[in-house]
């Protein structure tokens, strides 16, 4: 093991917990993310049961109105989120976890997503109550976040919190974001194609450069129609695999709830692991994939036309579709073709679920998760721009000089990535994501009483045909 490999375990070991652990050993921020999920859940009165079918007609545009603030539609708000969600951590992600938490740890990944929309319904409708609307050169900007909601909500005294969101925001940008992303489509690329890791890093790159210079609206309309697109393809692929092998699939999701409370691993030769070992990988996945208790997904959705509490609606649909769907087919198709067990070495992350594809569908399968790779990591890199766009103006204001050199580096972090290895860049992205959720649960919770009100106002309009 190099010495960037022990420091980056180190780093996210530090970040996440590990050494300060509760119940038998799982790991500090995992707990606080499951705890804060299941008492919004609660506080709120289930509002990811509840209003469900007000969030699909809320996204479909049965509630629109002209004259609500905002720069893109609930479509694309939920679209741009989803971009900078679903993506290798659906793919990747999920073969990491179960390869080092065994079948269990997708279970984890479920309860994490159930819980984990409450919050995602918190963080986005707070950031929306909190959002800035001005007018720039003609046309409506709008700037909001976390960081937004910490300053305007919670005062002055909180405003070394919402910079240090800030500054973990850009972070997270440079390695969730961008290189884990890169490194993930140049690896399979290389693995499948022979395609060398710089040729990738440079096309990346490029292609990055050309979309971001657009800002948000093209950064919506581009994710608007890559995600349906992707997730339709990937999804349809996966169901084939599953419905040939549907006979098994009961079994294979008893396996997923048995081992969820006792263990079997493939990495160490399909020797047991401890519970704490499957919660903690089943989470830091889920949260990896969904992004819920950290705060991220509140940038894209601040710029939709739409009020606080509708759009907190809206955004709690991302997890079902990121984790409780996509996430789970992946997972069967891994479980089906017992490719998981032959995680190690180069196998490993989206290079492993290439080959569970490939092992039932052929050449075709490789590639159609080679293709959707590709597309998803590009989507969650112009997202993830924004976002780290969004704590460069926080820090720095809205100039454009300083805006551009953010971008500048950012495309040069592509490059980077692509020709890194995978160990410390999954390490360093796990460990900035995940001190996006300190400040941000922070906030959440304090500023709890108040949404709460803003929930109940809400509802009552809804009922009265006012929303």
């Amino acid at each position: 093991m190099d010495n960037l490999t022990q420091l980056s375990e180190k780093f996210v070991g530090f970040v996440w917990g590990y050494g300060a652990e509760f119940l038998g050993g799982v790991p500090l921020l995992v707990v606080a993310l499951l705890l804060a999920g299941l008492f919004f859940t609660l506080y709120y009165r289930l509002p990811q049961f509840r209003h469900f079918k007000h969030a699909i007609d809320v996204t479909a545009g049965k509630y629109d109105k002209p004259e609500d603030k905002g720069e893109i539609s609930h479509f694309q708000a939920l679209c741009a989120a989803l971009s900078a969600t679903i993506g290798l951590g659906n793919i990747a992600g999920v073969a990491v976890a179960i390869a080092a938490g065994g079948p269990g740890a997708v279970f984890w990944m479920w309860l994490a997503a159930l819980v984990g929309a409450a919050t995602k319904f918190t963080s986005i409708s707070l950031s929306l109550m909190y959002r800035e609307v001005t007018t720039e050169d003609g046309e409506t900007v709008v700037h909001g976040g976390p960081m937004y909601t910490i300053k305007q909500g919670l005062g002055k005294v909180f405003a070394p919190l919402a910079f240090v969101y800030a500054l973990f925001t850009i972070l997270s940008a440079f390695g969730a974001g961008n290189m884990f992303q890169s490194q993930s489509v140049a690896s399979l690329l290389d693995a499948n194609g022979g395609v060398p890791t710089w040729v990738t890093g440079i096309i990346f790159a490029a292609l990055t450069a050309a979309v971001i210079l657009g800002g948000i609206k093209r950064i919506g309309n581009v994710a608007g129609k890559l995600v349906p697109t992707m997730v339709v393809l990937y999804f349809g692929a996966a169901i084939v695999i599953v419905v040939m092998n549907l006979g098994i699939v009961p079994e294979l999701l008893w396996k997923i709830v048995h081992d969820a409370f006792t263990g079997t691993a493939a990495v160490g030769g399909f020797a047991g692991v401890g519970i704490q070992t499957v919660i903690a990988q089943g989470i830091r996945r889920a949260v990896f994939s969904n992004e819920a208790g950290m705060g991220t997904a509140a940038m894209a959705h601040c710029a939709a036309k739409s009020k606080p509490i509708q759009e907190g609606i809206v955004g709690l649909l991302g997890p079902y579709i990121d984790t409780i769907v996509v996430c789970t087919v992946t997972a069967l198709v891994l479980l089906i073709t017992g490719e998981w067990m032959n995680a190690g070495g180069d196998n490993v992350g989206s290079v492993l679920t290439s080959t569970a594809f490939s092992s039932v569908l052929g050449t075709i399968g490789g590639w159609i998760v080679t293709l959707t790779v590709i597309f998803f990591a590009f989507s969650t890199i112009i997202s993830w721009s924004y976002y780290g766009e969004k704590g460069v103006t926080y820090l720095f204001g809205n100039g454009k000089k300083g805006i551009m050199v953010y971008r500048i580096i950012f495309v040069a972090f592509v490059f980077i990535g692509a020709v890194s290895k995978l160990t410390p860049v999954l390490n360093f992205s796990d460990a900035v994501f995940g001190l996006l959720a300190i400040p941000n649960l922070i906030c959440n919770v304090l500023l709890s009483s108040e949404l709460k009100k803003s929930l109940k106002d809400y509802e009552s309009d809804l009922k009265a045909g006012k929303a």
